[in-house]
């Protein structure tokens, strides 16, 4: 999978969250001894998990990678490993995992696109730099006129969301179309139907970067997303007439398998479960060590120690998961769900994410599950009640915390579609460190929170440990308040959620597809 050039898992608008020490509750306050005679204090989930716990599974992934041609993706011999590895450890201390195996769609470039204009006069775009191809984009190699459809003066409009935007296009050329409100796939559908050769979906005003998008599903005609700055320079020519376009890609689609591993604790109440996932596979770039190791990695040192918390603590199931093909559009926890009876869906209480726990250059992420930044998609009820729990936790160590907005990007997406309450955590990917969250995390403003996402550098260096020491804490206090009590988020009761028809996520996994 390419470096991404637009957008991000995690998002770049944030918001700081800082403030003194509170009153906390009961449930979220430091643990002490008990005192002679008392009864004997809960166990500390987050004291029992250690850095130290963490560790050798992240030079695990790395070794697993190593030796198995640099990378842990889904459909290759590292992704394998790692599901082995992940089933052993978990039998090891106690558990009976389950992998569950699935197909999925498969697409990749077999050769380097080529996107240029030749006449009337001529000029070759780089690839990453001025465009991209957009997953699943079918095979072709195309010269021919251009063409602009319904592309707005100003704003984002809705160039290529209609049939009739296509009205007088002529068969054969190439469609110019502007990013904006309906998806790629049905921009690129439209056009196919009107008779398009190939189809330029370019980026909308504001946007920096190319298109990294996907249309969900093969099409059967070239399809690349340029530059803002590109496309609306081909269509102020095509409009004056005898631009014509080369667009060439070269690619292949299919089915592949892969897997889940999903371990369920033995004690709490199968009627209300929490789910708490990170997905194993990396992309094919590199080890994926931070992306997302430090999840899957901090998964099982949290598994390792969640018994200590016994019958009292595990009032409710908690359920593993470590998703697989995340990195191909949240294949693993989509196809999950959707194999589950509608009678098992309502028995999940909620979801918890962590991806990505220790950006070089990060900051400490929680979803905004109360929707207060306005941006992302408004999140199922419940939500909101879980990033307090990270919050109040957090503030009371007097560390400061980011608001991350849900957008699609991580495998919560598949379970909040459904109105399924969801949380969890980031550090940070490729968006820019802002001056404000420099002096609040320390870290270089104006840089990437993670240099090496997606690339082959994300190995073992590339993690900072201090953050991702921190952030365990936070995965294994939240998961132990709610193994005890889901009370403030589904009032402990089984609910009955169904699909969100209102839920349009921006992402699916790493690509755009709006």
């Amino acid at each position: 999978m390419r470096m991404l050039l637009t957008g991000r898992r995690h998002p770049v608008a944030r918001r700081l969250l800082f403030g003194t020490a509170v009153a906390l509750p009961a449930a979220f306050l430091p643990l002490a001894l008990p005192m002679a005679g008392a009864a004997p204090a809960r166990p500390d989930l987050a004291a029992l998990v250690t850095l130290k716990d963490i560790q050798p599974h992240l030079a695990a992934f790395q070794e697993i990678a190593d030796y198995n041609g640099g990378n842990r993706a889904a459909g290759r011999a590292g992704y394998d490993v790692s599901v082995r590895y992940v089933t052993g450890r978990l039998k090891r201390i106690g558990f009976s995992p389950k992998v569950q195996k699935f197909t999925y769609p498969y697409w990749r470039e077999r050769s380097h696109a080529t996107f240029a204009r030749t006449a009337p006069s001529k000029a070759s775009y780089k690839r990453e730099v001025d465009f991209l191809t957009l997953a699943y984009s079918g095979s072709g190699d195309v010269t021919a006129p251009a063409a602009a459809v319904d592309v707005p003066a100003k704003g984002e409009g809705t160039s290529g969301c209609e049939a009739g935007d296509f009205k007088g296009f002529a068969k054969g050329s190439v469609a110019l179309v502007q990013r904006g409100t309906c998806t790629f796939a049905v921009k690129a559908a439209r056009a196919k139907a009107a008779g398009a050769s190939a189809v330029v979906i370019f980026n909308k005003p504001g946007e920096k970067g190319p298109v990294n998008g996907t249309l969900s599903k093969p099409a059967a005609i070239p399809v690349v997303g340029p530059t803002h700055a590109v496309g609306a320079a081909l269509v102020k020519a095509a409009r004056k007439g005898g631009v014509k376009l080369r667009v060439r890609t070269d690619a292949v689609h299919g089915r592949r398998t892969s897997a889940n591993v999903i371990a369920d604790t033995r004690q709490g109440r199968a009627d209300n479960v929490v789910v708490v996932g990170a997905h194993l596979d990396s992309v094919p770039a590199g080890p994926g060590i931070n992306d997302n190791g430090t999840g899957a990695a901090t998964l099982l040192a949290v598994a390792a120690k969640i018994k200590e918390l016994g019958k009292d603590g595990l009032r409710n199931r908690v359920r593993f998961a470590w998703w697989g093909a995340e990195e191909e559009g949240l294949q693993g926890s989509e196809q999950y769900l959707r194999s589950l009876p509608a009678a098992q869906r309502e028995r999940i209480a909620l979801n918890l994410n962590f991806d990505m726990l220790g950006s070089p250059n990060g900051t400490r992420g929680v979803y905004d599950g109360d929707h207060s930044t306005g941006t992302g998609t408004q999140a199922p009820a419940g939500s909101g009640a879980i990033e307090r729990m990270f919050r109040q936790y957090f503030k009371g160590r007097r560390l400061p915390v980011t608001e991350s907005q849900f957008n699609g990007r991580s495998d919560y997406g598949p379970f909040i579609e459904r109105g399924i309450p969801a949380g969890g955590m980031d550090t940070g990917a490729e968006g820019v460190k802002t001056a404000a969250e420099a002096k609040a995390f320390g870290g270089r403003a104006g840089k990437a929170y993670d240099p090496c996402y997606h690339a082959k550098c994300d190995r073992l260096r590339n993690v900072n440990l201090k953050m991702l020491d921190s952030n365990a804490d936070g995965v294994a206090h939240v998961l132990q308040h709610l193994a005890r009590t889901t009370v403030a988020v589904n009032g402990g009761a089984r609910r009955a959620p169904a699909l969100d028809r209102a839920y349009e996520p921006l992402w699916q996994g790493p690509y755009l597809v709006r």
